[in-house]
């Protein structure tokens, strides 16, 4: 029987409900945090990978579909698959869409890293934020990326360990984890890491001779040179890597812990002055006659 002081989690990520990562994170969870926590799964019923926060056309459906999903290993446990992105799915968790309203939203276990410039573009960690815009604690989880058999055990260790110093952390507090794609006896440790100033698309090349404007005709792409790829540099890619940043420290084999904010005002003395020239540009030009 779950307490009356019991903190109910949101589990969700960006792959899809189906992917290995999500079923190991919850399994995980349920193991190491029964009966004092109650879990619930919600995700996308496909991948949604680099969604970042987006909801898609919520102003355009009147309904969000939704199916329930078998997840092996978390028999009691309600899991459904939504036809939308995953901050969709949290958003309509909070307002309690899905049974009551969870306390903590834990995401992932994303299958390749959310360090540096990615975190803006993740899925993954646009759950997480989401769920700090509506004042509940989030927690983003990846591994970096790797062939099978990917060692989900390692951060879905960390992560359990993690939830309840999370749970009693402030309202709207976002965790993202990053975890090197290694066993837990293999992991060096975890660091607190900032975020990087690389993501994973390191450079672009045209494949083809830039069009004219009246070539309207033929294919033509843009070739992304990603960090890590195969054929990669790894030398100069290391060399651009801060040692302290999330990047730079799952490279070392370090886990990885940042603290994160979503979109929030800026309350800086130069944005208010920005705003107070921008106002008085407008009203000038709204009282001055054609």
């Amino acid at each position: 029987m779950i307490g009356v002081n019991a903190v109910r989690i949101l589990v969700t990520n960006d792959d899809g409900i189906f992917a290995p990562g999500i079923h190991a994170l919850a399994q995980g969870l349920h193991r190491a945090l029964s009966p004092d926590h109650e879990l619930v799964v919600v995700a996308p019923l496909v991948d949604h990978s680099g969604a970042g926060a987006a909801v898609g056309p919520v102003y355009e459906r009147e309904s969000i579909p939704f199916e329930p999903v078998d997840i092996p290993g978390l028999t009691g446990v309600p899991a459904f698959g939504i036809d939308g992105p995953p901050a969709l799915a949290v958003m309509v968790a909070c307002i309690e869409g899905f049974g009551e309203r969870p306390d903590v939203v834990v995401s992932g276990v994303n299958h390749g890293a959310n360090t540096g410039r990615s975190a803006l573009h993740s899925g993954t960690v646009g759950a997480a934020l989401t769920a700090s815009q509506f004042g509940l604690r989030g927690l983003a989880v990846s591994i970096a990326w790797s062939a099978d058999p990917v060692p989900w055990e390692t951060p879905v260790s960390l992560a359990a360990r993690l939830v309840p110093t999370l749970s009693m952390s402030e309202p709207g507090t976002v965790l993202n984890l990053n975890v090197p794609a290694v066993g837990l006896g293999e992991l060096r440790g975890v660091r607190r890491g900032g975020l990087a100033r690389s993501g994973l698309i390191r450079s672009a090349r045209s494949a083809a001779p830039a069009p004219s404007p009246s070539d309207t005709g033929g294919d033509h792409a843009v070739r992304l040179i990603l960090r890590g790829a195969r054929g990669s540099d790894r030398s100069s890619e290391r060399r651009e890597l801060d040692p302290a940043s999330d990047a730079g420290l799952l490279d070392a084999g370090w886990a990885s812990l940042t603290a994160l904010v979503g979109v929030r005002e800026d309350h800086s003395a130069e944005a208010g002055q920005l705003v107070d020239s921008a106002l008085a540009i407008l009203d000038r030009d709204a009282t001055t006659p054609d």
